[in-house]
């Protein structure tokens, strides 16, 4: 009998994966992560991961199996805190959930599984694993569309998905529930919980200010005028251009008017709206531009302006990732694939092309927030080939 260690979160989807595995004759142990202990920053109507964790050991008591909780905080902070501090520090805006999922519960998690003698771990996400001939590992995106979470695993090997299951991936949420239900868990009516991955809806500003101290510096607002005659002159829309079309814009100050002030450029992203406090302004203001090392934060009016809307980025080298190296793309060559840069954006059409630096990746229409540290990943139908880590 092949054993499978479950993460169980306390959530509905873990527990109808541990009850799956179960009916399908695996030996189930059940095991929760504790993450993360400062729940000064979690927003009080979140549930703490303490009622998460008596869940968890409900549901295994109801289904009859093994159950521990393991303490991953110090991993936890090191790989994806400490992580998050210096990129926001460094003025980009890092995904935590991806990078859960690559070094916590697809390695240290994992590996705690394996030293219980288990073949597989297991995890509620809406993904589907699909094994070769050749003995390698494609990873689908989940049948519910509007739960497919494989955006969140774009970061994994063919190691870690050769010891993944995925048993809801080819259910929609709706059967998920039902099946709960009919089998009497305790989590059938649970709501879904939201937030950074292991601690919940969190207040950004409150949990940067942890280790990134306030520091007050001017909001200057960038013409839209200044940068479309600037675009216009010196850059042709197409693929051949993408090199061009993907650096980053060097901002002049001269050019700007100060709008605001704010409490520090480490906490903002780009594409933000909420936040900045300007009024007055005849169209609501985005963040287009962050500059960490002057703490300067730059504004745009308007949904449309130019710098708020661009037709391709780049991720370095080392920073691009295949999910099955079959697939990889070798310099010099390119490849039209699907490309997604934020969880539930709909899939947008892109060119990738393959260069000595890296990746650059040109779209056939505009994509707005465009964000550095955000991860870009591509697929083919619907299975996801690859990602990378957004430079500019």
């Amino acid at each position: 009998m092949k054993r499978v260690v479950v993460g169980l979160s306390g959530g509905v989807d873990s527990s109808v994966t541990a009850h799956l595995l179960q009916e399908q004759g695996y030996e189930v142990i059940g095991m929760f992560m504790k993450n993360w202990h400062d729940e000064s920053v979690t927003l009080s109507d979140d549930c703490p991961w303490i009622d998460d964790s008596n869940d968890a050991l409900l549901i295994a008591n109801q289904l009859g199996i093994p159950f521990q909780v393991i303490d991953l905080s110090k991993d936890y902070k090191e790989r994806i805190v400490d992580y998050m501090f210096a990129e926001y520090e460094a003025g980009r805006t890092p995904n935590p959930d991806v990078l859960c999922n690559r070094e916590i519960k697809f390695d240290v998690f994992l590996k705690a599984a394996l030293e219980l003698g288990a073949d597989y771990v297991a995890t509620g996400h809406y993904c589907r694993k699909v094994e070769h001939e050749d003995g390698s590992f494609s990873l689908l995106s989940g049948l519910d569309n509007n739960k497919d979470q494989s955006y969140f695993l774009c970061q994994l090997s063919q190691e870690q998905l050769s010891k993944a299951l995925f048993p809801i991936g080819e259910l929609q949420k709706s059967e998920v529930r039902r099946i709960a239900t009919e089998a009497g868990l305790v989590t059938a009516d649970k709501k879904d919980s939201q937030g950074l991955c292991f601690v919940g809806k969190i207040s950004l500003p409150t949990f940067l200010q942890q280790k990134l101290e306030p520091k007050k510096g001017k909001v200057l607002e960038v013409s839209k005028e200044h940068f479309v005659n600037q675009i216009q002159n010196s850059i042709t829309d197409s693929v051949e251009h993408v090199v061009e079309l993907a650096q980053p814009f060097v901002l002049d100050t001269a050019e700007t008017l100060e709008v605001a002030e704010h409490q520090g450029a480490h906490y903002y992203t780009i594409g933000q709206r909420k936040g900045l406090n300007i009024g007055g302004r005849p169209l609501p203001s985005f963040v287009i531009g962050i500059d960490t090392e002057n703490n300067i934060v730059y504004s745009g009016q308007g949904e449309d302006h130019p710098l708020l809307n661009r037709k391709a980025l780049f991720i370095k080298k080392d920073e691009v990732h295949w999910v099955n190296p079959n697939q990889a793309l070798e310099v010099g060559e390119t490849r039209s694939l699907k490309v997604r840069i934020r969880y539930r954006q709909p899939l947008q059409e892109g060119t990738l092309v393959m260069k000595e630096e890296g990746m650059y990746i040109y779209f056939e229409d505009y994509q707005k927030g465009i964000t550095p540290g955000q991860f870009a990943a591509f697929y083919e139908n619907d299975e996801l080939i690859g990602s990378g880590v957004i430079l500019h």
